[in-house]
């Protein structure tokens, strides 16, 4: 029996559009083992959205491997635990690709390297802000290009909580991607590069001071704003109880808030979503340093 478990991940962090991620500790379990033929897939929580067949993200991802090392599907079992909720901008499709690569390299023992199955992952994904740190953990900065991905890994530092504010509704990222504009102006251009420079550097140091100004956006966040009610008002309303920072995740809806109080920061802004539609929850969250972690016959291999 193979058990795979891969972190959420929150993606676009502030200015790192299609380039800056971090895994939370946030978590889908999967377990996975050959069986004499076919397929048989459990989706444990029942979530009715999930394929069980073979458009389920996992086995494809699993084909997608065992296409590329020229081998024959064999007949897997696979379970799905899945606490990661499924298009809210907090990789839930990322956290398939990685739980499938990790089961096909286990179960056909390949062995490919953690770095091997990084490069995999972002071509499948086709940006690396996702996959990588659910793979690695941590907060990861990476470009591609035609042939590979160049990233760098750092451990965020542990004085930074992140309240992590998840609606009821979903957003799909192909509707979020659609409202985004062709062209950018030089000023914009500038001002996100500026950012997502202090930004990193406030990451990897733990300097919330630079925060606030270090998350902001103008390649995304506003053309964002209209698929996601109250989303100005929320951020804003996060920076009043004491926020350090804050930002979309991913495509959305979820908002993230970098915090340092945490217990009077949620008590104030789950009363104030109470007051909202679309029945806000609020999870305090850290960074995960680790990332996905595999277990063969109940033995941890990394």
């Amino acid at each position: 029996m193979i058990k795979v478990k891969v972190p959420a991940t929150t993606a676009n962090m502030g200015p790192g559009f299609d380039s800056i991620g971090m895994a939370l500790t946030m978590y889908n379990i999967v377990y996975a083992e050959e069986i004499k033929e076919g397929l048989e897939i459990i989706i444990q929580d029942g979530n009715p959205a999930i394929p069980t067949n073979e458009d389920n993200l996992i086995y494809k991802t699993i084909c997608h491997f065992y296409k590329s090392i020229q081998k024959p599907v064999p007949g897997l079992r696979i379970i799905q635990q899945d606490s990661i909720p499924h298009t809210r901008g907090l990789g839930s499709s990322a956290a398939c690709i990685v739980a499938g690569l990790h089961i096909a390299n286990a179960v056909s023992h390949s062995f490919f390297s953690k770095e091997e199955l990084v490069q995999m992952a972002a071509q499948i994904e086709g940006h690396p802000d996702n996959t990588t740190p659910a793979l690695l953990g941590g907060m990861t900065i990476g470009a591609m290009n035609e042939k590979d991905m160049k990233y760098v890994k750092a451990r965020v530092a542990e004085n930074l909580h992140f309240a992590v504010m998840i609606p009821e509704f979903t957003l799909s990222t192909e509707l979020a991607r659609g409202v985004l504009p062709t062209t950018v102006s030089l000023k914009d251009a500038v001002f996100n590069a500026s950012r997502a420079a202090l930004l990193t550097a406030s990451m990897l140091t733990g300097d919330m001071d630079n925060l606030n100004l270090a998350m902001e956006d103008r390649l995304h966040e506003p053309y964002r704003m209209s698929l996601i009610p109250h989303m100005e008002e929320i951020l804003q309303q996060a920076k009043c109880y004491g926020a350090k920072g804050t930002f979309l995740s991913g495509a959305g809806p979820t908002l993230i808030a970098v915090v340092k109080n945490v217990v009077d920061f949620r008590r104030e802004m789950v009363s104030y979503l109470g007051t909202l539609e679309q029945n806000w929850q609020v999870q305090m969250l850290q960074a995960d340093n680790e990332g996905a972690k595999v277990w063969i016959n109940e033995e941890l291999k990394y």
